[in-house]
């Protein structure tokens, strides 16, 4: 009896950084960057306006209008001197209203310079209270948002399948505690699902595939009778193409379902090797269609999963191979790095693939005009699965229709 594979494990935390750099991190505007601003900005315009009716009001008690406090109407011999108004100095040589005049002017004078210094000495003691006031802010905006951290660096860890990770955040029953445990609670859902499936998998994978080993089995050892009758030969041959088929269908679908999630191991992958290994694979059906191979491939080596990237290359060339024309198809296999990325490009011969058609080739089971039908073309999971590699390794795949027919595929991976 088929025993039943144990539930497998969480993945482990990945070691890579999808994400590019930014080229200045210093200058993103992070909610702590605008609380700052925030903080400090409003503390700014409150000094301002403080400064500004303390200025208004020193300046109007030092204000007296154009007469002075005081006048001198009469005297004799009446000598002032004065550093700070050199002009009532020797004051006998002056006329009374000159006199008068020149202290006035120079009551005015010592009046600005009072407010001049009392401007300058408050804009400096301003200037060091906002100083002081945006560090305190940064500090305090930090304090109060590291529980958002947490949760970021939680929520980038289960990006990379991580879903064993918790925020398990303490402290105040206030709204961050409120996001993070409703964080927690999703998390767990997603790995309770997350295993479900990865354990249905892992059934599926068995129970599928062993009674269709045993039908081709048993269909080869009939095959192999020579006294067996020509129909019974013939009807053979049909279930054993029909078992054949149903198990590609089966390795598509598991692959299908693994190569959804991101990819945790990764190793140097170079795409000109396996754009190599895909053609040798294929090379023997292009020579019996008539279909040359063809194109330069430069070293393009990326971080990935060895088998599935194999599994794009190979799935592109078979498609570009099968959907050709009768004579005189060609099929150009290309790879190259590109603005820091390493390119995979398939280009082929065949029949005119309209524009809004495009798009429906990726979708499972689909196929040119046709949809869930029966062909010894494939399964209908091709370009399915390559998009789903192609977005686990962070990449992208684009198809463009070539003029006068065919198609143009352009896979891109991260370096």
């Amino acid at each position: 009896m088929a025993t039943t594979p144990s539930p497998p494990q969480a993945p482990p935390k990945p070691t890579w950084d999808p994400r590019p750099a930014a080229p200045f991190p210093w200058l993103r505007p992070t909610i702590r960057i605008r609380l700052t601003l925030l903080y400090g900005g409003m503390f700014l315009i409150a000094g301002i306006l403080l400064l500004s009716i303390i200025y208004l009001l020193a300046a109007q008690a030092l204000t007296t209008g154009n007469e002075p406090l005081f006048k001198i109407v009469d005297g004799e011999a009446i000598k002032v001197a004065s550093d700070k108004c050199p002009a009532v100095n020797n004051a006998t040589n002056l006329s009374l209203s000159t006199f008068n005049a020149a202290i006035s002017d120079c009551i005015d004078h010592q009046r600005q310079v009072a407010l001049d210094t009392l401007l300058s000495r408050s804009l400096l003691a301003l200037l060091g209270l906002a100083v002081i006031a945006f560090a305190f802010g940064y500090a305090m905006a930090g304090r109060v948002l590291s529980p958002l951290g947490r949760i970021t660096r939680t929520a980038r860890a289960v990006a990379g399948s991580d879903l064993s990770r918790r925020i398990e955040l303490d402290g105040p029953d206030d709204e961050l505690k409120e996001l993070a445990d409703t964080f927690d609670d999703m998390l767990e859902r997603l790995q309770r699902a997350f295993t479900a499936q990865q354990r249905f998998v892992g059934n599926a994978s068995h129970e599928l595939r062993t009674p269709l080993a045993i039908n081709r089995t048993l269909l080869e050892v009939h095959l192999s009778d020579p006294g067996a009758p020509v129909e019974l030969q013939q009807l053979g041959k049909t279930l054993l193409a029909t078992n054949e088929r149903s198990e590609q269908l089966v390795e598509g679908l598991l692959l299908l379902a693994r190569s959804d999630n991101q990819i945790v191991e990764r190793k140097p992958v170079d795409l000109a090797e396996v754009a190599t290994q895909a053609i040798d694979q294929v090379h023997a059906e292009a020579v019996a269609k008539g279909v040359e191979i063809r194109g330069g491939r430069e070293p393009a080596v990326v971080q990935g999963n060895g088998v599935l990237l194999e599994r794009i290359a190979l799935n592109l060339v078979q498609n570009a191979v099968r959907y050709n024309v009768a004579e005189q198809g060609w099929v150009e296999v290309t790879t190259a790095v590109e603005g820091g990325q390493a390119v995979l490009v398939v280009a082929n011969t065949g029949p005119v693939v309209p524009a809004y058609e495009i798009d429906n080739l990726f979708e499972p089971f689909r196929r040119l005009r046709t949809e869930r039908t029966g062909s010894d073309k494939g399964v209908g999971l091709g370009l399915s699965i390559v998009r789903s590699v192609a977005r686990a390794h962070g990449g992208h795949i684009y198809a463009q229709s070539r003029e006068g027919g065919g198609l143009v595929m352009r896979v891109t991976l991260p370096i």
